[in-house]
């Protein structure tokens, strides 16, 4: 299985085709194509790429699902007996990304997915939703206004 590991947001993230992953977020629009070229290590089945420390000319392409907050992160702070305490929330922006395509150096493509593979956004998935509830009550109308010319 090939895969790659790339470096966003002074993070690393071993990514492989179609993997979906929160890292800190980008200032992008929803739906748009996001190009990593911090590519430090690219894998395919038969030979290993290591960069020093990056790889030149390897991308690793993914499409940006969605700019979200992670999970609330509760920060208390106490001073024993001074009868002192503060809490705080912190919710932490990220952007969810799919990645589509790796391509190690040179443009040669290591790993893809197809284009029915990549993930529905929510709106996406409403639109398809409210098409099936339309399907829907036409079918059941179709019933109704057959069984009725039956009778």
């Amino acid at each position: 299985m090939s895969f790659a590991i790339i470096e966003t947001g002074g993070k690393q993230y071993k990514v492989s085709a179609s993997n979906i992953l929160k890292v800190e977020k980008l200032n992008i629009s929803k739906g748009k194509k996001v190009e990593f070229k911090k590519v430090l290590l690219v894998n395919d089945d038969k030979t290993i790429e290591v960069g020093s420390p990056t790889i030149s000319g390897a991308v690793v392409e993914g499409l940006l699902l969605d700019n979200i907050k992670d999970k609330k992160v509760i920060v208390f702070k106490k001073r024993r007996r001074q009868n002192s305490r503060k809490r705080y929330g912190h919710r932490q922006p990220l952007s969810k990304i799919q990645i589509t395509k790796i391509l190690s150096k040179g443009g040669k493509l290591v790993s893809e997915i197809k284009a029915d593979k990549i993930k529905l956004s929510n709106e996406q998935k409403s639109d398809k939703k409210t098409v099936i509830k339309k399907q829907v009550i036409k079918k059941t109308a179709e019933k109704k206004i057959a069984t009725k010319t039956s009778k």
